[in-house]
């Protein structure tokens, strides 16, 4: 009786001390946490958009939170500073990601402004990033004989055309797009006096 009663005591410890570490700590250390006066919320289209990268796994293959450049060559690839909490203010729910099969999104919306690109890339990447494998996403768009007051027709590399048919983007596509034009951190972050963290011109 005695040794279940540890048992149970020191299962409820262990228990207390991890949620401690891992859930409440971290609540506290960031519950008040501002965004950056450059950082806005994302508009309607956007979330619309986020809500279209979260339907199609794309957090599975790509991450939005570059490291340190102590612990890994984040900046060097191109993919900017280091991200800290306020980045992810209006971000609910966060898509840090744990995987890198793609390049980090972080900051996709400063490296890659042009919406001609992204809805080209998202139809068929390798025509505009050579040996990629990100998959295809064909059924964001809709191939039609003309193009009807409204349609965002794609413009597309020429070994791609399909002779007397325009390829349009879908609205799935067009809030795709500007969500993934509005991923962009490029603003500078002040460090706290006991941070450690580089400033971005380092």
């Amino acid at each position: 009786m005695h040794s279940e009663v540890k048992l149970f005591v020191g299962a409820a410890v262990a228990l207390g001390l991890a949620t401690a570490a891992l859930v409440v700590l971290p609540y506290v250390q960031v519950r008040d946490i501002a965004p950056a006066a450059q950082l806005q919320p994302y508009t309607d289209q956007q979330l619309r958009g986020r809500a279209v990268y979260i339907a199609n796994g794309c957090v599975y293959c790509h991450s939005q939170q570059p490291r340190d450049r102590r612990y890994g060559p984040d900046a060097a690839r191109g993919w900017g500073r280091s991200s800290v909490p306020a980045d992810y203010v209006f971000d609910q729910p966060h898509l840090l990601g744990t995987m890198r099969t793609g390049p980090d999104l972080f900051n996709i919306g400063a490296r890659q402004p042009s919406a001609d690109w992204h809805l080209g890339h998202l139809y068929q990447p390798r025509a505009y990033v050579p040996g990629s494998n990100m998959p295809a996403y064909p059924f964001l768009f809709q191939q039609k004989p003309l193009a009807q007051e409204g349609d965002v027709v794609v413009k597309l590399p020429p070994s791609l055309e399909v002779p007397g048919q325009v390829l349009v983007a879908t609205q799935e596509a067009l809030d795709l797009v500007k969500y993934l034009q509005a991923l962009d951190r490029t603003y500078p972050v002040i460090a706290s006096p006991t941070s450690t963290q580089p400033s971005p011109d380092q």
